[in-house]
């Protein structure tokens, strides 16, 4: 096994690992909504979604997990097809594989979560493997999203026209460590690594 390949699958185990241990702690330990400041620009609090990154919800449950599910699976399959060839960056399937742990993060909460934990009323945190069961069928779980950065805030003066007065807050959306390596990637790739994206994913001749 080429070590490009060897290195590209330990980061997808490593940030995989990191990123569901970081989920089950939070949701076995927080109650929902807890919030503990770390800093006063970067919190944990505990939140779930239904959606996409950052809490969107553009798409039906069911399909955004088997969508996430098969986007894994596809995305394996592309880094191990990167490795055969000779001409292909490291950084360009270092990116690769953080998008790749990203959505198998998130896939494993959207396929599993509702089975294995259950949701508990406030102020009860989550069981693992509850004896009564999950709180959802497989494939319905929610997304665990817990990392919070409100760097800073201010009010709009009252002159300025359709926000004058509101009080605003960056940075607002709260997410997980699938996500943040999903989009570290996409962002490096869409920088540095565009033009590999458009190259045929397959073995170079000289190496067939």
């Amino acid at each position: 096994m080429k070590k490009e390949l060897l290195i590209s699958l330990f980061i997808v185990i490593i940030v995989v690992a990191v990123d569901q241990i970081v989920k089950i702690w939070v949701k076995t330990s927080f109650y929902y909504g807890e919030e503990v400041m770390i800093t006063s620009w970067f919190r944990l609090l505990f939140i779930e979604n239904n959606g996409m990154a950052f809490g969107m919800e553009y798409i039906n449950k069911l399909v955004l997990t088997l969508f996430r599910v098969i986007m894994s699976v596809g995305l394996i399959y592309y880094i191990v097809s990167l490795s055969k060839k000779g001409s292909i960056p490291l950084g360009y399937m270092i990116c690769f594989s953080l998008i790749t742990a990203g959505a198998i993060g998130n896939a494993i909460d959207g396929v599993f979560y509702g089975v294995i934990f259950d949701n508990p009323v406030f102020p009860a945190t989550a069981t693992m493997f509850p004896p009564g069961g999950g709180y959802a069928p497989l494939f319905y779980g929610k997304v665990v999203d817990m990392l919070y950065f409100p760097l800073c805030e201010w009010d709009w003066p009252q002159w300025m026209p359709w926000v004058g007065g509101k009080h605003y807050l960056f940075f607002q959306p709260i997410f997980n460590i699938a996500d943040s390596a999903l989009c570290v990637g996409i962002f490096v790739v869409i920088i540095f690594y565009a033009k590999y994206l458009s190259m045929n994913p397959t073995p170079d001749s000289e190496e067939v």
